[in-house]
C-alpha cells in the first residue's frame, strides 16, 4: 500500500512519485514551480498595493484588491489540479482511463501556454516590445480584456480531461478484474471448471 498524503503540498510529491507517467513527473516540477512562482508575486504584488493605497477609504479600492486575489487563485488552481486530481487518483486507486496521467499533464502544460498567451494580450502599451513576429503583432492587437480568453479556455480543458477521463473509466468498471478475458469470467462462474459441459 502506497503512503497517504495531507494537504496541497503533500499531494504534489506524492503525485510525482507514483505516477507512471514521466510527462506527469516534468509537469510536476514545472507546475508546481510556476504555481510558487506566481503565488509569490501575487502576494509581493498585494503587499505593495495596499502600502500605497493604505490611506485611501474606498470601496473600490478594497474591491480591486479582493479581484487581484481572486485572480491570482484562479491562475493558480487550474496548475495543482492535474496534481491534485492524480495524487486523489493514485491514493483512492480510482478506475480511470488509460493515459489519464499523461493526458492531465499535456492538459497542464497548454493551461501554462495559455497564461503566457494571456499575459502578452493584456500587457500595457508601454511594456509591450517591438517585434518582426507575425503571431505576438496579432496578440498585441487584440483588446487587452481578450487577455482572459486563453487562461480560462486551459482551466476548462484541465478540468473536461479529468472528467471526461475519470467517467470513460466508471464507465467500464462492472466488478471484474481489469484486463479479464471472457474465457476468465466464465471459469468463474460456480459449477464451471473450464471444461466444456458434456451432454447426455
Amino acid at each position: 500500500m502506497t503512503d497517504s498524503y495531507r494537504g496541497v503540498f503533500g499531494a504534489i510529491p506524492y503525485a510525482i512519485r507514483n505516477t507512471d507517467s514521466w510527462a506527469m513527473r516534468v509537469y510536476g516540477v514545472v507546475g508546481a514551480v510556476a504555481a510558487a512562482f506566481i503565488t509569490l508575486v501575487v502576494t509581493l504584488g498585494l503587499v505593495v498595493w495596499m502600502g500605497e493605497t493604505a490611506e485611501v477609504q474606498s470601496g473600490t479600492f478594497l474591491f480591486s484588491r479582493s479581484l487581484y486575489v481572486i485572480a491570482g487563485f484562479a491562475a493558480v488552481a487550474p496548475l495543482l489540479a492535474p496534481l491534485l486530481f492524480v495524487a486523489r487518483r493514485h491514493r483512492r486507486d480510482d478506475r480511470v482511463a488509460a493515459g489519464y496521467d499523461r493526458w492531465l499533464a499535456a492538459a497542464g502544460f497548454v493551461f501554462l501556454v495559455s497564461l503566457y498567451l494571456g499575459m502578452v494580450i493584456s500587457a500595457p502599451a508601454d511594456l509591450r516590445d517591438p517585434t518582426d513576429s507575425v503571431v505576438v503583432s496579432a496578440l498585441y492587437a487584440l483588446p487587452p480584456r481578450a487577455g482572459f480568453a486563453p487562461p480560462i479556455a486551459g482551466a476548462g480543458l484541465v478540468f473536461l480531461t479529468h472528467f471526461r477521463l475519470r467517467d470513460a473509466g466508471d464507465a467500464g468498471e462492472d466488478g471484474e478484474a481489469p484486463g479479464a478475458s471472457d474465457d476468465e469470467r466464465a471459469g468463474d462462474h460456480p459449477g464451471n471448471n473450464g471444461e466444456a459441459n458434456e451432454s447426455d
